[in-house]
């Protein structure tokens, strides 16, 4: 059953300018046919009071493959929630006309949750209203040293990358991730997951765990035949596929803690989290005024970057989708795993590495 979604509002009832979350809304009207929605937690600051929503589509059940889509993890990054709300918006904008997608929605279970920091979307901030910066909230700590401060910290949360108290539960936005996260995608014998974020470097850049090691993780074969396919498909793209222990090291990296779930209570199942980091820097060198502006760091200002963002990552999403529903046709077995497996290897990780010292095989 369809369930509509109720507006963010205050504690007066006074409706809240967010023209993210409206235009969320009027998805959801539009789509009122197609779309199962519902609210994951209430986040309240200042006053006012949010909800995360979690919308999905597609008629598969639990043996069919799912997808996960999700943006603004980190409040500030406004674009990676423009994003995921963009490609929803095309999808039910094409669901009153394309047959083909009904007939993809019939095998395919898709997952949307938007903005699921909308309290730190409304302050402004990276970290949500208690200054709890969610990707590092995650109770997984790294085995490696990680760069200060940036790898996550204690100390306080007036400070950036503030993990939270110890032995304390997740925050309720990182809860309402897993959870979702947990009855939406591990229990599917395939599925992907999606985060968009901005802010690092000049280049869009799709990472896979691990943040808390530079150990490979079990389906690297896997991703790297997602890769090749990928590179097949869009021969001309700009991101950059790696680890993420490629550039740094996190302590309570959420992606990291759920793929490790997955591994503990789902090991007969295939789940790829990624991470998408468009290259926010680029639109700083293009408009140096951006760096006055706190939202300028994370976000394309000028309304043309802005609409070449959101065009230019819609085949990534719709490619992720497609990749799920075909997964048996390009996911390696027997010995065209171990070939990909080995391929990695040598790709990504230097050749003093330990994984590739020891042998390591899939």
């Amino acid at each position: 059953m369809v369930r509509r979604l109720r507006p963010c509002h205050s504690a007066t009832s006074v409706p809240t300018p967010l023209p993210d979350i409206d235009e969320l809304l009027r998805l959801l009207d539009e789509g009122a046919d197609h779309l199962n929605t519902r609210v994951v937690c209430e986040v309240e600051v200042r006053g006012r009071r949010f909800d995360v929503h979690v919308i999905t589509l597609g008629q598969g059940g639990h043996d069919a493959p799912a997808v996960g889509f999700f943006g603004g993890v980190h409040g500030l990054e406004r674009i990676g929630a423009e994003v995921v709300i963009a490609y929803l918006g095309s999808l039910v904008r094409r669901l009153s006309w394309d047959g083909l997608l009904r007939d993809q929605l019939k095998q395919l279970r898709l997952v949307f949750m938007p903005l699921v920091n909308p309290g730190g979307y409304w302050l402004g901030t990276r970290a949500n209203p208690q200054g709890v910066d969610l990707m590092r909230n995650a109770p997984v700590d790294a085995i490696e040293p990680v760069p200060w401060l940036i790898g996550g910290q204690r100390l306080s949360p007036t400070l950036p990358w503030y993990r939270g108290q110890p032995r304390l539960p997740m925050q309720p936005e990182s809860t309402a991730l897993c959870e979702v996260v947990e009855q939406e995608l591990l229990p599917h014998p395939f599925s992907i997951a999606v985060d968009c974020h901005s802010g690092f470097g000049v280049s869009d850049r799709i990472w896979f765990p691990y943040a808390h090691t530079s150990m490979p993780i079990d389906h690297l074969a896997e991703l790297h035949a997602l890769r090749e396919i990928f590179d097949q498909a869009h021969c001309y793209h700009r991101y950059v596929f790696e680890p993420q222990s490629q550039q740094y090291l996190t302590h309570g990296d959420l992606w990291d803690h759920l793929y490790l779930q997955s591994r503990l209570h789902h090991a007969h199942n295939t789940f790829l989290p990624l991470t998408l980091e468009m290259g926010s820097w680029l639109w700083v060198k293009k408009n140096p005024r951006q760096l006055f502006s706190r939202h300028g760091i994370f976000n394309p200002l000028i309304r043309h970057r802005q609409e070449r963002v959101l065009r230019r990552h819609m085949g990534l999403l719709d490619f992720m989708a497609r990749a799920a529903c075909s997964h048996r046709h390009w996911r390696p077995e027997g010995g065209e795993r171990v070939r990909h497996h080995e391929a990695a290897l040598a790709h990504w990780y230097p050749i003093d590495h330990p994984a590739r010292a020891k042998g390591d095989t899939p």
